[in-house]
């Protein structure tokens, strides 16, 4: 009896043994599934997003007067495009050259892009001064929270200019200029008063001379279109390509279908040697 008890006993022990071993086993996939986790994919994406953003600053040029901001080529190239028939019309309207008018309002807006021609559609930096009604923003600029003219549209600020250059006696000797000679003009404009910054006729004589904006004074004036040789010079019907790494006169020649020599010419290249970044016409 004794040993049919002990038999009993021995039986149980062994059956409940043999249950709790599966229990040990199930629990040990479960810290290995933990670590496999679903957000390493999204940390890996953010970078890329950030590193696809850096060419478009890297290749830019900045325009410095009322604000100072970074441009392509391209978008002054679009600005222009969008602008000169409007500057051709103050030019014939009221006796402005087109070049001064549109290189401005480059120079002033940073070719659309500033806070004051975004919030503001002002395209020149005029200041409200005593005699303006219409809507204003503020804006830090020869003192803190100045206050500047607000317009609706980017045309009213242009018309705007106009307005304030023909209706101010201390501008009147402007008019007495030739106004095929914006040269002239951006330097009158200095003395006038208009801008406190001593590089200003510079500037503005730069940005005319680069994107050949005089010849938008020579089709109002009737007159050829005679245009300064300069290293860099660009028009709203200029094809641009911007240099990449890697990237050759040959290499780039055959991409465009132009000769290494006109592709020379074009950019008066003396040598073989280009950089990244560099901007050279194609067309």
């Amino acid at each position: 009896m004794i040993k049919k008890i002990m038999l009993f006993a021995i039986a149980i022990v062994f059956a409940s043994c043999s249950t709790r071993q599966p229990v040990v086993r199930t629990t040990k996939p479960m810290p290995t599934k933990k670590p496999v986790a679903i957000t390493k994919p999204v940390t890996t994406k953010k970078p890329e997003t950030t590193q696809q953003n850096n060419p478009s600053n890297q290749n830019s040029e900045i325009l410095e007067a009322t604000t100072r901001v970074k441009v392509t080529t391209a978008m002054v190239l679009e600005y222009i495009a969008q602008y000169k028939e409007t500057a051709k019309g103050n030019m014939k309207q009221y006796g402005i050259p087109s070049s001064i008018i549109l290189g401005q309002g480059i120079l002033e807006s940073g070719a659309g892009t500033g806070p004051l021609s975004t919030l503001a559609n002002n395209h020149f930096g005029i200041k409200c001064h005593k005699e303006w009604t219409g809507p204003s923003v503020r804006y830090d600029d020869d003192e803190a929270q100045e206050c500047f003219r607000k317009y609706e549209k980017a045309a009213e600020s242009y018309k705007d200019h106009s307005l304030f250059l023909t209706g101010r006696p201390r501008y009147s000797g402007l008019f007495e200029l030739d106004k095929g000679d914006y040269k002239k003009w951006a330097k009158g404009l200095k003395d006038a008063g208009y801008a406190t910054d001593p590089k200003y006729p510079e500037k503005l004589i730069g940005i005319i001379e680069r994107y050949q904006l005089d010849q938008y004074d020579a089709e109002v004036l009737g007159t050829p279109f005679v245009p300064i040789n300069t290293k860099e010079q660009l028009s709203v019907n200029s094809s641009v390509y911007q240099v990449s790494q890697g990237d050759t006169l040959y290499s780039i020649s055959k991409k465009f279908n132009i000769t290494v020599d006109d592709l020379k010419k074009k950019n008066s290249i003396q040598d073989n040697a280009i950089s990244i970044g560099q901007n050279l016409i194609i067309k």
